[in-house]
């Protein structure tokens, strides 16, 4: 699928982070510690999920035609995805989660802040709604740090090891590409680079806290953007598309 539109474009490239996000959260579903955070991490997969069928439905408008929100689920290659390597990379332990959720929540509470105030106002609105679920997911995975970094040695240890595991991916999300730019000059996209500042004074006051190192800065692995993903990225679109590329057009 080609898309040439500069805004469908970005729409959808904050679909595929909220879609692979959620399928990463969704593999948790059974398997987690306790009931009670089985059903509690199965909900802020729905809460990403739910995000994605909104990006997704806009660019879908935004395209017309015969495009809908499962044809950018179910219908693009890996290559055709431009989402954050963070939100792919495997389940790892419960451990590697939480630190991916919260590194990701501290990043997304101010972006969704920030694109509330976007010029276009279908994303502002969309902005709107997931600001107040990044509120609480942030809240939770702070809530997940401090019990973690400041429980076991085993859970502590844990929690170190995937924080360095997980840093080197945390500066694409800052990324400006000249797509990002040019939104932002028409006060559509958010200057995710002016938020890393607040990010960075979030993570270090709770990993602080939690008695945990924030990480030295050894470079960053980029390429989600433009498409080029790790193996992760196949295998997850292998189980969830299986359908689909079987069965064209199928419908319950």
């Amino acid at each position: 699928m080609k898309l040439n539109d500069p805004l469908t474009r970005y729409v959808v490239r904050l679909g595929d982070d909220a879609l692979i996000m959620g399928h990463r959260l969704s593999e948790w579903m059974s398997r987690a510690p306790f009931l009670e955070e089985d059903i509690a991490l199965s909900n802020v997969a729905l809460d990403f999920v739910g995000r994605a069928r909104l990006f997704y439905q806009y660019a879908a408008e935004l395209m017309g035609g015969e495009v809908t929100e499962d044809t950018f689920a179910y219908q693009r290659d890996v290559r055709d995805f431009t989402n954050l390597l963070l939100c792919e990379l495997p389940r790892g332990d419960f451990a590697f989660t939480l630190c991916r959720q919260f590194l990701y929540d501290a990043f997304s509470l101010p972006f969704t802040q920030a694109l509330c105030h976007s010029t276009d106002p279908q994303l502002a609105a969309i902005a709107a709604k997931a600001e107040k679920e990044s509120r609480y997911h942030l809240r939770r995975s702070s809530d997940w740090m401090l019990r973690l970094g400041d429980g076991t040695q085993e859970s502590h240890e844990r929690c170190q090891n995937a924080l360095e595991q997980l840093w080197i991916y945390t500066d694409e999300m800052f990324e400006c590409d000249d797509l990002v730019n040019d939104l932002v000059v028409a006060g559509v996209a958010v200057n995710t680079s002016s938020l890393r500042s607040t990010w960075l004074e979030t993570v270090t006051e709770t990993l602080r806290t939690a008695t945990l190192a924030v990480p030295e800065s050894q470079g960053g692995v980029t390429g989600g953007r433009v498409g080029i993903h790790t193996d992760d990225l196949g295998f997850i679109l292998a189980e969830m598309q299986f359908m689909q590329r079987a069965y064209p057009g199928l419908q319950w």
